[in-house]
């Protein structure tokens, strides 16, 4: 059963922009609203007077107005598409205002639906646009077993891939994500068309190799009941809208209802019988006069920790020799989650003039748990032993007392003999009041739990309206993720006796904050041109942890590792915030031929960040219509990711297993421009560069509809981590020296670089089928996905002129630790008040490094039957993994470290997930 917890009172911070515009009327006005057939406001609707180069378009309340129309008689034409167009005949009459409302009827587009991304003209539909694009309904976000947005979107989207992070330090908090095998943060985030901030979570342990080093924004902290839709944007895009968006975009809409809304209550548990979870969601939409709306949802969920794990060949030994050791002695598995709040609200009104005052924000809160690697009784160094285990260490209390290391309390020597202390000698230990070890304070070992208390937030609020025919849009936007660390069960071995167990390492936090102006300008009903302005300051910081989480103790000179083990916590000479400014200008233009046979597009993008300078990137592409519902697309671009802040001056120390040494190791990551990092050939970070290419088609033949994209993606002086570097003594004491204050534990250290440049290709299909013959109620849809990696250049050698034994894991990684083949074929089907869901999915092969070993591709079935009542309740039941498929067994589970199964598998490691849920949808 779940426990129960509080839920904390979360309070979002009003905000309000005024402004008055004034627009000169030529002649007559002519302004109005436009609704739907329910009569909801409908946004977004063009509207135009061909004859005389007049436009303009509805804002979120549906209203529009249109000035400088000359007296006389003129043709309207209200177009939106999801909507049969309208055309009126309208009198305006001297310099009055004439009001004209409109009411649209929703048009039957099969499997159609309306993107703004991807270009700055007026939205379209995903097979009208110039390059690949997924949009995702709420509907099918809401269609499956997790609430996890993240983990929602890896089962719609064809080149998206999310893994669970088991024993991944902060990794575990926020999972990064991955579009067509690139690193999660070369994949921009935004809310609403606006830039949403990246995590403060920075991957450097037990990641898959791909993902080592990357900061990347983690889109789980948005409750997926506020959203409409999400859009996938598979192409680069820097040149529209900034560094980071070498791989794509993910735009997540949200709703802007002005009444109505829903209740979801979910529960699921997997089929060994753990990770119960439980989510409850709602969503609101109140009016705010008649042309404004607010739109309010709330998510609370909590989740059990799993375990997929064996008893590991040392643990089970010292269980035979009498310790008392817990089986298994290491949790692998799901991590606990408790307190998962998330709230967002999402606001717009729309005054006379068509002037519209917007905004959104959203907060989280989370607890997350987790185990970390179990500490040997007999083996962990300096801890329990410095030889391997052939003696105990054990600490001299008055040698720690005079800081003379003399044996002045004449210890004795105690020796391992098949797993067990000289029991002699051990007894002496116990009975002397100035001897120690800490067999007597954890005689079975101890394995530490490590987690970390997240916090995110952000705000967003704009003012957009027409002024002689330019649209503009002027925003502001906040943001911010924070993760306070703890750890338990653990100690400080360098405090000897009196060491504390549980701690606080410290606090990493990041805040953005983004000025925006967009502009946009139609020449005609064919020629769209746009600019705009932004202005960004980035900042990333370390707070330091509790003293006991860092200090060197007294007993550090007898060979007692000092800081919090497992997790060493920010000392003084840690601290610090980084910030960054850039600023940047843009521009977009948009041509569509006669009678929409071809489209063209280009964008440029000039940016400069204060401390690498200026970089210049452009787009270009096309579409062309070859016959009646078949079209070929192709884009060209350049792009760009900075280094962020915190990977430019991140430190911090973590222990990993070394499958070749089978033991723990203590490994640092330092900045590239220490001292120390700098004699292995570290300098001040430069940012990525990329070269996209795409060539796709779009087939749409009445129910029918096939999209097919080769891309190719090559990356230059791609950011990632150094191989490990030995530390010679001199450079310890450099590192302390720079502030590095668990430097005295190292074994070894990296660092970041630009040392790689890699070439990703391959081909997305995406198809969907509505056989007429089943009167539209049955579904079919395919995505299928190919990724192929290859490394050009690593440290300015070609990698395909190295031997295998002269290549660095981190080649291999990113060659093979992602699936390169994916793919999926589902079907819908409505009876009535039931509907029926099924997928087939299928993920080739991938090579896990942590356990070195290259596990079988595998094939999970999904499948979901939900009923409507008449009361608009709605029930479900479903199985995400249906028959329980897990990854190959891991070969060398028992004997290192206890993990049954790939920590890397890219659909889990659980297993099968069974669910329910129950919704209810209203309105008023």
């Amino acid at each position: 059963m779940l426990r129960r917890y509080g839920i904390r009172v979360a309070l979002f911070t009003a905000f309000a922009i005024t402004a008055t515009v004034r627009v000169a009327v030529a002649q007559g006005t002519l302004e109005g609203t436009v609704r739907d057939g329910a009569g909801q406001p409908v946004a977004g609707v063009g509207i135009t007077l061909s004859a005389l180069d007049l436009t303009g378009v509805t804002g979120a309340g549906g209203a529009y107005r249109i000035a400088g129309v000359p007296a006389g008689a003129h043709e309207v034409r209200f177009a939106r598409i999801g909507y049969e167009t309208q055309t009126l005949e309208v009198v305006i009459r001297g310099e009055g205002t004439l009001r004209v409302n409109v009411t649209l009827i929703e048009a039957a587009i099969a499997l159609e639906r309306l993107v703004v991304i991807g270009s700055r003209a007026q939205p379209r539909t995903a097979t009208q646009s110039m390059v690949p694009l997924d949009v995702v309904p709420v509907s099918e976000l809401a269609s499956q077993g997790t609430p996890d947005l993240s983990s929602q979107l890896r089962s719609v989207l064809p080149s998206y891939n999310v893994v669970d992070e088991p024993i991944s330090d902060a990794a575990t908090i926020a999972r990064p994500v991955h579009i067509r095998n690139l690193a999660p943060d070369q994949t921009l985030v935004m809310v609403n068309g606006k830039r949403r901030h990246r995590s403060a979570v920075i991957v450097l342990w037990n990641g898959n190799g791909v993902a080592d080093g990357a900061q990347g924004p983690d889109i789980s902290t948005l409750p997926s009941i506020a959203m409409s839709r999400v859009e996938v944007l598979r192409d680069g895009a820097s040149a529209q809208y900034g560094s980071d968006a070498i791989a794509g975009v993910i735009n997540v809409v949200p709703k802007n209802n002005r009444s109505g809304g829903s209740v979801e209550v979910r529960g699921g548990r997997y089929q060994e019988g753990d990770g119960d979870m439980f989510t409850t969601a709602a969503n609101v939409g109140l009016p705010l006069g008649e042309t404004g709306f607010l739109s309010l949802s709330g998510e609370f969920g909590q989740s059990d920790p799993t375990s997929r794990s064996i008893q590991r060949n040392d643990a089970a030994a010292l269980a035979a020799a009498g310790f008392p050791v817990r089986d298994p002695a290491q949790i692998w598995g799901s991590p606990e989650v408790d307190d998962n709040v998330k709230l967002f609200a999402n606001t717009g009104y729309t005054f006379g003039g068509g002037v519209e005052l917007y905004g959104f924000g959203s907060y989280h809160t989370k607890r997350v748990e987790g185990g970390f690697y179990f500490r040997n009784p007999n083996t962990r160094d300096a801890v329990f032993s410095i030889d391997g285990g052939e003696t105990l260490l054990i600490g001299d209390v008055l040698d720690a007392q005079d800081g003379v290391v003399d044996g002045s309390a004449n210890c004795p020597v105690v020796r391992i003999v098949n797993n067990v202390p000289d029991p002699v000698a051990m007894e002496r230990v116990r009975s002397d009041p100035n001897c120690f070890s800490f067999q007597e304070q954890f005689p079975g070992g101890f394995t530490p739990q490590f987690g970390g208390d997240a916090f995110d937030a952000s705000a967003v609020g704009g003012i957009k309206g027409t002024t002689a025919g330019v649209q503009w849009d002027l925003s502001a936007g906040w943001g911010t993720h924070k993760i306070d660390f703890f750890m338990m069960n653990t100690v400080n071995a360098s405090l000897g006796p009196e060491t504390p167990t549980d701690f606080r390492p410290g606090i990493n936090q990041q805040r953005e904050f983004n000025l925006n102006l967009d502009l946009h300008y139609a020449l005609g009903e064919r020629t769209h041109v746009a600019g705009g302005f932004e202005h960004r300051v980035e900042s990333f910081e370390i707070v330091p942890g509790d003293t006991a989480s860092w200090e060197l103790g007294p007993y550090l000179e007898q060979g007692f590792s000092a800081a919090s083990n497992g997790f060493p916590g920010f000392g003084p000479l840690s601290e610090g915030r980084w910030d960054r400014r850039n600023v940047a200008v843009y521009g977009d233009a948009h041509h569509d031929g006669a009678d929409d046979r071809w489209q063209a597009g280009l964008a440029l993008r000039l940016e400069d960040f204060e401390d690498f300078g200026t970089t210049f990137n452009g787009k270009l592409s096309g579409r062309l219509r070859v016959a009646e519902g078949f079209a070929l697309r192709s884009s060209a671009s350049t792009g760009f990711r900075a280094p962020t802040p915190g990977q430019q001056n991140l430190q911090h120390i973590g222990t990993i297993y070394d499958i070749t040494l089978m033991d723990l190791v203590n490994s640092g990551t330092i900045p590239p421009t220490s001292a120390v990092a700098q004699r292995r050939g570290g300098m001040q970070l430069q940012p990525e560069t990329s070269v996209n290419l795409a060539l796709g088609a779009a087939l749409t033949q009445g129910p029918l509809i096939v999209t097919a994209d080769y891309f190719r993606v090559s990356v230059s002086d791609r950011i990632n981590l150094s191989p490990d570097y030995t530390l010679e003594p001199h450079e310890i004491e450099e590192l302390i020296a720079e502030g590095v204050e668990g430097a005295r534990n190292l074994a070894r250290f990296r660092y970041y670089n630009n040392d790689f440049s890699t070439r990703s290709q391959g081909v997305d299909v995406v198809a969907s089928y509505s056989p007429p013959t089943l009167n539209g109620n049955t579904t079919f849809s395919l995505l299928f996905n190919y990724t192929g990696t290859e490394v050009t250049e690593y440290a300015g050698e070609d990698p395909n002129r190295l031997s295998a034994g002269e290549l660095p894991l981190r080649v291999r990684q990113l060659r093979e630790a992602l699936p390169t083949t994916r793919g999926s074929l589902s079907a819908t089907h409505r009876a009535g008040r039931l509907r029926f869901f099924g997928k087939v999915g299928y993920f080739s092969g991938w090579y896990d490094w942590l356990d070195d070993h290259t596990y079988g591709g595998k094939a999970l079935v999904d499948a979901e039957v939900a009923y409507t009542l008449a009361n608009s309740v709605t029930l479900t039941v479903g199985a995400e993994n249906l028959f329980n498929t897990f990854t190959d067994m891991n070969p060398g589970a028992a004997a290192n470290v206890g993990n049954l199964y790939s920590q890397q598998s890219p659909f889990g490691f659980n297993g099968g997930l069974y669910y329910v849920r129950a919704s209810y949808a209203f309105d008023w």
